[in-house]
């Protein structure tokens, strides 16, 4: 079985807690927001952040904690990121098909491009 180290999973979990930022962050108060963006994005330590903000550093995880749950709330309830991940993933492959068509000159392939459209019309 293949085994993430420990930092690799910590890695991990910073990007897809950035995606979901990416998507969601705006739904966080301003203060939260500062807190997570200083943590996740800007790479300061708890300690940093605590002496910062005049809150103790279990304050501050506190409010990481809350705001990942909160991120992770919004993914399983509006699907966003896994939206826009299944259109990216459509929208390569109707490029490839495309390319394949536009060099081969077989437009069989066209009714491949038109079902892909349709699947992400149904995303949206």
């Amino acid at each position: 079985m293949n085994q993430k180290s420990p930092q690799i999973e910590k890695l991990d979990e910073i990007v897809q807690l950035s995606i979901l930022y990416d998507f969601y962050g705006e739904l966080l108060n301003e203060h939260k927001k500062q807190v997570f963006e200083d943590y996740v994005l800007n790479d300061l330590s708890l300690s940093e952040i605590a002496q910062e903000q005049g809150i103790s550093r279990q304050g501050i995880y506190d409010i990481v904690k809350r705001c990942s749950q909160e991120l992770k709330g919004y993914e399983d309830r509006l699907s966003l990121v896994r939206k826009f991940q299944n259109i990216k993933e459509a929208l390569g492959k109707m490029k490839e098909i495309v390319a394949a068509t536009a060099q081969s000159g077989h437009l069989e392939r066209i009714s491949e491009i038109e079902t892909l459209a349709d699947d992400i019309l149904k995303e949206l």
